[in-house]
């Protein structure tokens, strides 16, 4: 396997370059300061154009062009960055021994079955807060063996 690093960079399509730049540029604060420069200058222009149906259309077409246009490109971004948590993510869960490898992946499972697990934590979040350490943590399946075992202790009796 080869590790060097350039081995590590791997070719990014155009696209993908030229969003990430632009996200990044658009949420800087140069990039503010441009776009409140550029509505104050129309809005001192107003004057000189009697505030015009065009003076008013020029302001509305462009922030409606740009907005539509970054929409695409955060998404765009955001999914990237996204996904590369998620996998972050999955990583740590699936690298843990006392981890629950139930939820690697999770991402990819319904509403209502993110719930079911969400009442877990839940659960295991109250439990938690009875415990006198901090130290004292739980799982899922640690739960769910509890929840077995229970089971089977009722069973008996």
């Amino acid at each position: 396997m080869n590790t060097s690093p350039t081995a590590s960079r791997r070719k990014t399509s155009f696209f993908e370059n030229f969003s990430q730049k632009v996200t990044r540029a658009t949420g800087s604060t140069p990039a503010f300061i441009i776009a409140f420069a550029i509505v104050l200058i129309w809005a001192i222009t107003g004057p000189f154009f009697h505030y015009s149906e065009t003076w008013q259309l020029v302001i509305n077409t462009g922030t409606t062009i740009i907005t539509f246009l970054m929409v695409f490109l955060i998404q765009k971004t955001q999914n990237k960055d996204s996904m590369a948590i998620q996998l972050k993510l999955n990583e740590l869960i699936a690298s843990h021994e006392y981890s629950s490898n139930r939820l690697v992946n999770i991402e990819n499972i319904s509403e209502d079955e993110l719930k079911v697990i969400q009442k877990f934590y839940k659960q295991l979040s109250e439990a938690s807060r009875k415990e006198e350490s901090l130290l004292v943590s739980h799982s899922i399946d640690e739960a769910q063996q509890k929840h077995e075992w229970k089971r089977k202790l009722a069973a008996k009796k």
